[in-house]
């Protein structure tokens, strides 16, 4: 029985002694586990400071980024706007710059229309005041009028009545001043008519009676001593006149002239040429006079 106790106390003790290596196992292996769980637990502790600090990183450049777009974009914002508000500014300068020469445009013209009115209306009554000249047939006052109708803003019609009367008028005073200086001539008042006459050609120097004023301004210089004047004025009627009756008076007349001046070959050539032009003249007769005259003392 001893033994069975000495053999069961054997037992036991080896069923403690392998119980206590089984837990001893047990805790080396619940050590062994414990650190692996450790460095597993620093490692996943240091990969999440890791991530944690690229995520910081990664937040703070997407921030950078955002902000650097955001601030793009304002000053794009700015910029555009900026652009598009000088745009309209200078739209609007360019607009108001238009009114206002538009502006100033017809004002000018509004003062040319009222000017233009103005004158008008002046024309109108001093044309009025002019027309009572042309009613009470004052010649003499109406051409005095001239120049200053001629600077009046007159219409055509008006323009044309004037002219008219001024044609009428002249022609008037030109008939007149050329009956004035034949009376004038045969009642032997040489300067008088000369005056007269050359008035007459003066006021109308393409006058029907224009011819013979200047046949008759010539004999009234050769009656004055003044045969030089009379050539010139023979000379411009023999090359413009197509007056037959005139010509040959004219003609005989500057040989005259001419022979009173001592010119004794060009009266000669003068009274040549007459005979040629004037075959029925009744001034034949003098003229062939006055050449044998002029061969046989000159």
């Amino acid at each position: 029985m001893l033994r069975r106790a000495e053999q069961q106390n054997s037992g036991l003790k080896s069923m403690h002694e392998l119980d206590l290596e089984e837990i001893k196992r047990e805790i080396v292996e619940g050590r062994s586990l414990t650190i692996k769980t450790n460095n597993l637990v620093n490692a996943l502790s240091a990969d999440l400071k890791s991530l944690s600090r690229r995520l910081q990183v990664a937040e703070r450049r997407n921030l950078v980024h955002s902000v650097t777009t955001y601030l793009v974009a304002v000053g794009l914002i700015l910029g555009l706007s900026k652009l598009a508000l000088d745009a309209q500014v200078e739209t609007v300068q360019v607009e108001k710059l238009s009114q206002s020469q538009e502006l100033e445009a017809l004002q000018q013209e509004f003062q040319r229309v009222s000017e233009r009115e103005e004158k008008r209306i002046t024309a109108s009554r001093t044309a009025a005041k002019y027309y009572q000249l042309i009613v009470a047939n004052k010649s003499r006052e109406l051409l005095k009028a001239m120049p200053e109708l001629n600077k009046l803003a007159l219409s055509k019609t008006e323009r044309a009545v004037f002219d008219r009367a001024t044609a009428t008028a002249q022609r008037d005073l030109s008939f007149r001043s050329y009956e004035s200086g034949v009376e004038h001539l045969r009642a032997a008042r040489f300067h008088e008519a000369s005056l007269h006459l050359k008035q007459s050609l003066e006021l109308e120097p393409d006058s029907p009676h224009a011819p013979s004023a200047s046949l008759e301004l010539a004999r009234a210089y050769r009656a004055l001593d003044q045969q030089k004047l009379a050539i010139i004025e023979l000379s411009k009627l023999t090359e413009a006149s197509t007056n037959v009756d005139v010509l040959d008076e004219a003609t005989f007349l500057m040989a005259e002239c001419e022979t009173d001046i001592e010119l004794y070959n060009d009266a000669k050539a003068t009274i040549r040429r007459f005979l040629r032009r004037f075959p029925d003249s009744s001034l034949r007769a003098r003229a062939r006079k006055l050449l044998s005259e002029l061969n046989l003392y000159h």
